[in-house]
This record gives structure tokens, sequence and C-alpha cells, in this order.
């Protein structure tokens, strides 16, 4: 959806920092197209954003955090888990985990997925899981490189049969923007420049959210 975008290879200013990004991103949302939404912040650089988006929507936010487990293929691939607003979704290709674990790899799962778990209990604090089924969701984050983030947080989300995804960054990459067209329902960005490099050269202020500060903005919201 074109609210804006700023032409491939344009030259942009950086963002001052990842709240003014999203306020940006936020300004360009119409809110008659975005009613009922549940906003979605990818931890912890998307947080900021998306807190401005969920204020301009009026809109309920809750966060994706993920953990990559393994690259079953090799660089460029990955086996994830990700928690999305409270559920825990982890990729088939860790296979089945045991009650107790038993081989080095499923110590290693084991205590992957716990310290997930702890960083999910810091930054959602005593939040209730929220059923996302039949929802319109909206994801956002700071900005895509490789789009390997997003696409951890999309497939997750899928996997609780909302009825719609839309992705909205402030900034991608070309290789970025071909992903999240692909996989979300809907990617909406404010500038794609090239060369791109990575997401903090968009940002003259890249300071991100420790998670304990991240819960308490998730409640203030």
């Amino acid at each position: 959806m074109e609210f804006g975008k700023n032409k491939v290879n344009e030259k942009i200013e950086p963002f001052p920092n990842l709240t003014a990004g999203g306020a940006e991103l936020a300004a360009r949302l119409p809110q008659a197209l975005f009613r009922d939404v549940v906003v979605l912040a990818i931890v912890s650089a998307g947080v900021p954003g998306a807190v401005e988006v969920a204020k301009h929507l009026g809109a309920p936010l809750d966060l994706i955090i993920s953990r990559r487990l393994l690259a079953p293929r090799g660089p460029g691939s990955q086996a994830m888990a990700v928690n999305v607003a409270g559920t825990l979704v982890v990729d088939d290709e860790i296979g089945p985990r045991p009650d107790k674990p038993e081989t080095p790899f499923d110590y290693f799962v084991a205590d992957a997925l716990n310290g997930l778990a702890r960083r999910v209990e810091v930054c959602r604090a005593e939040r209730p899981r929220v059923d996302l089924a039949g929802k319109k969701l909206l994801i956002v984050d700071c900005g895509i490189r490789t789009g390997l983030t997003l696409q951890a947080a999309v497939s997750a989300a899928r996997r609780l049969n909302p009825a719609h995804i839309t992705a909205a960054v402030p900034v991608t990459s070309a290789d970025g923007r071909q992903i999240a067209e692909t996989i979300a329902d809907e990617f909406i960005y404010l500038a794609a420049p090239e060369p791109f490099g990575n997401a903090g050269v968009w940002y003259k202020d890249f300071s991100r959210l420790a998670d304990d500060r991240i819960s308490e903005v998730l409640i203030s919201a």
C-alpha cells in the first residue's frame, strides 16, 4: 500500500530516533483503514515506533520476541522460537521436545527456551496472553535489512490464525521489501534507500529500550 513512499534510490535524511521514525510512519496510516487492529512491536528496536503507531490508531499494543535456535541449512536459514503476544511458537525444524532433556541438543533447546521465557516475563510483566485468532495484526519494526527477523515474526503470527497481517517499517532495503511483500498480506514503508547498509544507519540515535523499560512502556501504552 503506498502511503507516501519514497522512491528507491531517493536520498533521504536519517530519522532523529526510533520514536520519530515511528511517529512519521504512524502519520501515514489512515485511522479509518486500521480499525480494530492489534499492533505488535518486534523487540527491541521496533518498540518505540510501534508505541507511536498504536497511539495514533488507538490500538492495543503487544510484543513479538524471538530467539534464533539453529541455522539448519547454513547462513541465511533459521529455526526460531518466537513469542507472539504471550504465545510461544517454535519452528517445526526443532522437532518434538521431550518432557525432560536427554541429549546435548535437548539441553541446548531447553536452555534457549528458558532464556526466551525469562525475557518475555521481563518485557511483558504480568500481561496475559492475547488471543490473536481472527484478528487483524499490524507488525511494526524499525527497519528491514535481510528480512529474516520479519519473516520469523510473520511466520509465527500466521500460526495463531489471524485474519490479516500488515507489516510496516519506516525504512527498508530493496531485498527486505521484496521479502516483506511476499510474506505479509500488506506491506507499508516510507523509504527504500539504496545502498541500504543496516537499519541503524537511518537513525541519528539508534538507542533501544532495555527489557525492563519495555515492560513499563507496554503498561502505559
